[in-house]
């Protein structure tokens, strides 16, 4: 499935309305928040259709996935939304992770908990904000890096950046901090980040991780992150991404598909949007000087101007 498709469902006295981008959205919050009222409407719709006391307007099935039988429930529904209710603790498996992959579904999963097998998007975690008898989907999670409100990025002062792993991305920041004289230091994986940082509570970090898959590790680290002012966040969809978005390539087809990624993004051959902007970048620089491979960062990336409009790319995140 692609592109971004719109939920409108409701009763006469409720409504909700939200937009789903990706396969993978995440819906958290407090009990009485709205949650399993949205997830009631859609199985109440999805067994009693039309003659039913629920709308539901989409260009997609909706459907609810949960209990025991789930597996064969996912078995019988293909190109639809499915809707997967908190208390399913199948959800935390890697087994779900594997019956997911491939097929061509999105899925809003309700949970108060990260599903650390699952790379959801930190743009992808929603709460559900109430007005009346309104009910739309609002970001938790809503700008691509987070730094304790009292501080910008301006004024820290860093000591050292973070990367999640060892990849072409650590290689091109180690890089960019060795001419700065400041330290970087790999996790190891994303799931390392949060021990890494309660371990080194005195340094002034920069974490950069990759925001489409960093979902499950935001919660714990965007605390740490709140309550510390030595450290700051910056979550690019990936390395890849902000290669592609520096404009170094000079591609129009990038640039359009940049622009709504959504619409390119085949959620059955990609779980991630990761892996469709690496393999993006592979593809356009494939023959040419700027060849990219993922383990190995290609020299040219190090070059000035290279370098310096993919730092352009970070914003208002200076590293000096």
């Amino acid at each position: 499935m692609k592109g971004i498709h719109k939920v409108v469902v409701g009763t006469k006295y409720l409504k909700y309305e939200f937009e789903l981008r990706r396969n993978l959205t995440i819906i958290r919050g407090d009990s009485a928040t709205g949650k399993t009222t949205l997830v009631d409407m859609i199985r109440t719709h999805m067994n009693d259709g039309e003659s039913g006391p629920v709308t539901l307007n989409c260009d997609k099935g909706c459907y609810v996935v949960e209990g025991n039988l789930w597996k064969g429930q996912l078995d019988n529904i293909q190109d639809s939304i499915v809707f997967i209710d908190e208390g399913n603790e199948f959800v935390k498996t890697k087994d779900f992770a594997r019956a997911i992959q491939q097929t061509d579904n999105y899925y809003v999963i309700v949970t108060r908990e990260g599903l650390p097998a699952l790379p959801y998007s930190v743009e992808e975690v929603y709460g559900i904000r109430t007005s009346g008898k309104y009910g739309s989907l609002k970001q938790s999670y809503h700008s691509f890096y987070r730094i304790y409100p009292d501080s910008t990025t301006e004024n820290i002062k860093l000591e050292k950046i973070l990367t999640e792993d060892s990849n072409s991305g650590y290689q091109f920041f180690d890089a960019v901090c060795a001419e700065h004289q400041i330290q970087c230091d790999t996790a190891n994986g994303k799931s390392n980040v949060f021990s890494y940082l309660k371990a080194h509570r005195d340094e002034k970090i920069l974490v950069i991780a990759d925001g489409a898959a960093f979902g499950p590790e935001m919660d714990r680290v965007l605390q740490l992150v709140q309550t510390r002012k030595n450290l700051a966040l910056y979550l690019p969809e990936s390395f890849e991404w902000l290669i592609l978005s520096s404009g170094i390539l000079k591609d129009a087809e990038t640039t359009q598909i940049l622009q709504t990624p959504s619409n390119y993004i085949d959620s059955k051959k990609y779980f991630s949007w990761e892996r469709y902007f690496t393999e993006l970048l592979t593809e356009k620089t494939s023959r040419t000087y700027l060849n990219y491979t993922k383990k190995t960062l290609n020299e040219a990336y190090l070059n000035d101007g290279t370098k310096n409009a993919i730092l352009r790319q970070m914003g208002k995140l200076k590293i000096d």
